[in-house]
């Protein structure tokens, strides 16, 4: 593919872009936060030193907020998921019924005996039994039985000490967050104002559509790093570049997360975007989406844009029994993608939203799990959430099908990671250079990131 040359000035910016939609724009949308980080390399070490990960582990991943689950996962009392983060396992777990504080607990996943896990695997129980020796404990985490108890004075003497250690627990979107800091601010405070933007594009009426996982041959952040940012598109992704403003993106960094707004249904800067025809996009656009593009006709004076928000608003409406008529084009068509600091990423839209989590594989600093989400409305009752789909190291992407075309965009994304790792490895710079712009995102994580290492 040929590329043309272009100045940043002479392309689209999303804001002009939303100034032309056809529908009143939510004022979250409006605003652009740009700022300047300087130019500082980050040093390789950040991918590849075991001494950097524990540090992370103590004094990162112990103190922060992070996304466990879904409510929607754990419907009913005694339905669990095992969530874990490095060497750090947790089960979440529905106590009660009803969406109301305490409904949702979280226990260190370790038997107060002799400390054997005391799940391994999602589902269902009554009550939490040790597979070792069968201690016992009910679902708010009080013991309730323990084998030969008179030969263990300090559990009959003292029972309140041997209940499960928990930890915090917030909801906020439909998401369950956990954290294991016990003197942790409240989860409200922690998302700063990204609270305030879902309000225009609320997460928790959705259900979990898709479900998939798996290892990733990179350092987390490295991956992590690839699905921040748009500035890759251009040659890895360039059978996107005739509907995607790649280079249009719109960054916005805030206190500790950030956001990026990839216009869709414009062409790339990158090939000649200004001068495509209009029909040609809705064509493309319409055939990656699945859809016959010769069955795409563009009224007289429509853009692209607003023709595919038009499709879209009559695709999603139908599904969700709702009248999405005065949604705007960009919540129907854009990646409005946010990073709620350490490692989720929640798209903001009216079709599918995706979400991203990013998570150290055990202790192994190459390597990741990287989880997969889409969140689809609904009319009627919720349907069931989906169950993990867990895609081995030597698969593809691919082979999970419920992931459409976005398989083969992360299978692209993954040849790159396996091979960014062992470049890491080899370096003899020893530093990453990162762009002022595109790549502030990664620069403004790894700031953050420093801010909790700092002891």
């Amino acid at each position: 593919m040929n590329f043309t040359p272009f100045r940043r000035q002479d392309m689209e910016t999303v804001q002009e872009l939303l100034a032309a939609d056809t529908r009143p724009v939510p004022p979250p949308l409006l605003e652009h936060h740009p700022s300047t980080l300087g130019s500082c390399d980050v040093s390789t070490e950040s991918y590849l030193s075991a001494d950097i990960h524990r540090l992370e582990v103590e004094h990162m991943w112990k103190k922060v907020w992070q996304w466990a689950c879904r409510l929607e996962e754990i419907p009913n009392v005694g339905d669990h998921i095992v969530y874990e983060v490095a060497e750090l396992s947790v089960i979440v777990i529905r106590v009660a019924d009803g969406d109301s504080d305490g409904a949702v607990k979280a226990y260190y996943n370790a038997c107060l005996h002799r400390g054997t896990q005391l799940r391994v695997d999602d589902g269902n129980v009554p009550m939490l039994r040790c597979p070792f020796h069968g201690w016992t404990w009910n679902l708010d985490g009080t013991l309730q039985w323990a084998s030969c108890d008179w030969d263990f004075p300090e559990v009959t003497q003292s029972p309140e000490h041997f209940a499960l250690p928990e930890v915090q627990v917030g909801t906020w979107g439909g998401f369950v967050f956990i954290n294991f800091d016990p003197h942790c601010e409240p989860l409200l405070a922690y998302l700063e104002n990204l609270p305030g933007h879902f309000e225009h594009y609320p997460l928790d009426n959705r259900f979990l559509a898709i479900n998939v996982q798996r290892v990733m041959p990179a350092n987390w952040k490295e991956v992590m790093g690839a699905f921040i940012e748009a500035y890759h598109s251009v040659v890895t992704h360039p059978q996107i570049l005739p509907f995607t403003g790649d280079a249009n993106t719109q960054y916005d960094i805030y206190q500790r997360h950030s956001r990026m707004i990839t216009p869709f249904a414009v062409a790339s800067p990158h090939i000649g975007g200004k001068h495509y025809e209009q029909a040609e996009i809705a064509k493309v656009l319409a055939a990656y989406r699945g859809t016959d593009a010769e069955d795409v006709v563009l009224p007289k004076g429509m853009s692209a844009r607003a023709h595919a928000a038009e499709q879209s608003r009559l695709r999603i409406g139908a599904i969700a029994g709702a009248d999405l008529s005065n949604i705007c084009d960009s919540l129907m068509v854009d990646a409005i993608e946010y990073f709620i600091f350490p490692n989720f990423m929640p798209w903001a839209a009216y079709g599918s939203a995706i979400q991203y989590r990013f998570r150290p594989n055990g202790n192994d600093v190459n390597s990741a799990i990287m989880d997969v989400q889409m969140l689809m409305p609904f009319e009627g009752d919720r349907p069931p959430a989906a169950k993990v789909h867990k895609i081995a190291a030597n698969e593809p992407w691919t082979s999970a099908p419920q992931l459409g075309g976005l398989g083969a965009i992360f299978e692209q994304d993954t040849s790159n990671l396996a091979r960014v790792q062992r470049g890491l490895q080899a370096s003899a710079k020893r530093t990453v250079t990162l762009g002022a712009y595109q790549e502030a995102r990664i620069r403004h994580f790894h700031r953050t990131l420093d801010s909790y290492l700092v002891v």
